[in-house]
């Protein structure tokens, strides 16, 4: 099966909330997904389709026709595929939705908050440049005017300028390279766990929350489709991306096989915090623990949300004051001794 995720999780909540609305209604899949089709004739979402309702069409069933197509994720296909044996596709539908509604929400979430720090810091870098190639020079000219000449250090800044200006375009094409570098390593499973654990260890109550969030959506994704406890934590597992959540999750089912609890081993291995012991015993013992789920995946998602915050709100004056601290030394390093001149001139 083709592994590339062509569908954004929000395209695929929206997918899974329709088709879950249409099992409601009574209206078979095939005619469900045609009507579907009308409204994005021209579109890539009839494309899609059209390629589930040829194989529906030549006897597939609709996981089969999910998995031939190659556009969802893996997991949805077998959650799907358990929906349809089980005949609780709307209820795995409506799942889906919610689960992918929450990983879109954390996914915008965190792209927003890393993206006004880097559009702050191409800002301080291009202002930095500007002062370095185009101002520096003009300085240099009036302290060639008064007969002195400018400091050492400002001296190497405009070294360094004329090298960035002469070597612009190559300077350009490496880092473009590494870009695309950084994109391809991102694509493989190494370059994956790569990244996971070094924002793990720059982040790491962050990265905690993010990771605990999930599994506790992946959870009561598995338990709203009628799966017990130990199968949606087999399932949740495959769900996860995460080496250190992986290795956390089969620590708590060691546990869980030498006769402790699934609350006090998912709260041992650290996969949630102590806060939450209560919540999972009440759920465990009263059968209701697909909706402790959801409160727990919301609680995680709210702290996320929090503690990106709280990070741009010290990262943004952090930024200011290094950017003012750069610019201050470089038009230090041309004033004194200018003023020092005028000085004695006067």
């Amino acid at each position: 099966m083709n592994r590339r995720k062509i569908l954004s999780n929000s395209e695929i909540s929206a997918f899974c909330g329709q088709l879950s609305l249409i099992v409601k209604a009574g209206i078979s899949l095939q005619e469900g997904l045609l009507i579907m089709a009308e409204d994005d004739k021209n579109g890539r979402g009839g494309e899609i389709i059209e390629k589930l309702t040829d194989v529906m069409e030549a006897g597939g069933s609709f996981a089969a026709a999910l998995k031939e197509s190659g556009e969802f994720p893996g997991y949805m296909v077998t959650m799907v595929e358990i929906g349809e044996a089980s005949g609780k596709l709307e209820e795995v539908l409506e799942s889906l939705r919610a689960y992918y509604e929450r990983n879109d929400a954390v996914s915008r979430s965190i792209r927003s908050s890393v993206i006004y720090p880097l559009v702050m810091i191409v800002m301080m870098v291009a202002v930095i440049l500007v002062i370095i190639i185009q101002v520096l020079p003009v300085f240099q000219q009036v302290f060639e005017q008064l007969g002195g000449e400018m400091s050492q250090f400002a001296q190497g800044l405009m070294s360094f300028g004329r090298g960035v200006s002469q070597y612009a375009v190559w300077i350009a094409a490496g880092l473009a390279v590494v870009a695309a570098g950084v994109v391809f390593l991102r694509m493989t499973k190494r370059g994956k766990a790569f990244f996971a654990a070094l924002g793990a260890k720059l982040f790491r109550r962050l990265s905690r929350a993010v990771d605990s969030g999930r599994f506790a959506s992946g959870m009561a994704l598995m338990l709203s489709s009628g799966l017990d406890l130990d199968e949606s934590v087999e399932m949740t597992e495959k769900l996860m991306e995460h080496p250190g959540t992986k290795k956390k999750i089969q620590r708590m089912k060691e546990r869980m096989d030498s006769g402790v609890s699934f609350a006090e081993a998912a709260v041992e291995t650290g996969l949630f915090s102590a806060l939450h012991s209560k919540m999972l015993k009440i759920g465990q013992q009263t059968g209701s623990m697909d909706t402790v789920m959801h409160q727990i995946a919301e609680q995680y998602e709210e702290e996320v949300d929090r503690r990106l915050s709280a990070l741009i709100s010290a990262l943004e004056p952090t930024l200011v004051a290094v950017l003012s601290l750069i610019v201050g030394m470089i038009l230090l390093s041309v004033m004194l001794p200018l003023m020092g001149i005028m000085s004695a001139i006067g």
